[in-house]
């Protein structure tokens, strides 16, 4: 077995569906590995020295990073997963879910148990609604550090990016 950090680096997202029927949507982020969730803030961009974020609704930016601490591999869990949904922030009512997008972990770890690291750089993944409708795409990029093996593979240099 081994423990490490994975660091998820969540960079923006584009054409997310308004579901808001007036003005623009608020997303954030729910962001979640194994029974551990982490929140980003709502999603904005800066625009000048002036004005430092505005709400970008449909296409936000959140450049934020996430640390989880992984044990791989996982007992009963043979495809590991990294789940990111989005949330649309409502004031007076129940936020809404706006769709999600799900990474599978198994080649990273992996090689990153193989190599002591591995990164599945910045890419997009689609974002879908519980009906499976495309929603938008969000950006993403993730990094694994192997820090303690336990008896079991060797670690052999190599190429560690996907």
């Amino acid at each position: 077995m081994t423990i490490g950090i994975m660091e998820v680096t969540l960079l923006q997202a584009r054409g997310l569906k308004n579901r808001e029927f007036l003005g623009k949507i608020d997303p954030y982020v729910l962001i979640r590995y194994e029974n551990e969730e982490q929140k980003s803030r709502t999603g904005g961009g800066k625009t000048s020295k002036f004005r430092k974020y505005f709400w970008q609704g449909s296409d936000p930016v959140w450049n934020e990073k996430f640390k989880f601490r992984v044990k791989y591999p996982i007992k009963g869990d043979e495809h590991p997963k990294l789940i990111l949904k989005i949330i649309d922030k409502d004031t007076f009512t129940q936020d809404d879910f706006v769709g999600q997008a799900t990474i599978n972990l198994k080649e990273l770890f992996e090689i990153g148990v193989e190599n002591g690291m591995a990164e599945l750089p910045p890419q997009k993944y689609r974002v879908v609604s519980t009906n499976k409708a495309y929603h938008g795409e969000i950006q993403v990029g993730v990094t694994f550090i192997a820090q303690v093996s336990l008896p079991g593979k060797k670690r052999a240099p190599s190429s560690n990016k996907l």
